[in-house]
């Protein structure tokens, strides 16, 4: 099995996190196996461990680990496949990511929390981004997330820019 192998997956998870239970639900629909590591807060040192943003849930699947609970749902719906949890129809699947967009999306009183949460990011992504180094910032091969939006405007701008009001 790719990225993994024949071990229990590892779901680092809170009790009252909405994200964790987001997942924990999808495991349990599509008939997985895991074992639930409860954290008891935010920057915990085990799940520091795992995932450097210190946040639930974090999904460890052999040697394959995955924040963010969209990021998880869509790891799991690709490899396994098994009780799919996305439409089939690539529309219907555009408009069900259009649709969690929209829920993800802050109003405008919430830019000073967004901002902090993206400074933090920087930081863990570029910890982790060290891991994978290569001609671009994820390796060598350019992936459809690889740091620019279509039309050539830069998704990873600097911190300094994401501090600036808007």
């Amino acid at each position: 099995m790719e990225g993994g192998n024949h071990q229990t997956m590892k779901l680092y998870s809170h009790w009252m996190s909405s994200c964790s239970r987001r997942v924990r639900l999808a495991l349990h629909l599509k008939g997985l196996k895991y074992d639930c590591i409860n954290i008891s807060s935010v920057g915990d040192p085990e799940l520091l461990k795992v995932n450097p943003m210190g946040y639930v849930p974090a999904l460890v699947d052999g040697t394959t680990v995955v924040s963010d609970s969209y990021a998880i749902l869509l790891y799991l719906e690709e490899k396994y496949p098994q009780h799919p949890l996305l439409p089939q129809d690539l529309a219907r699947k555009a408009i069900n990511y259009q649709n969690y967009i929209g829920e993800i999306v802050s109003p405008d009183a919430k830019i000073p929390w967004a901002q902090y949460h993206i400074r933090k990011g920087f930081v863990a992504l570029e910890k982790l981004l060290t891991k994978h180094a290569g001609k671009y910032a994820t390796g060598d091969e350019v992936y459809l997330f690889s740091g620019k939006r279509a039309g050539g405007t830069p998704l990873l701008t600097p911190r300094e820019r994401v501090a600036r009001p808007p």
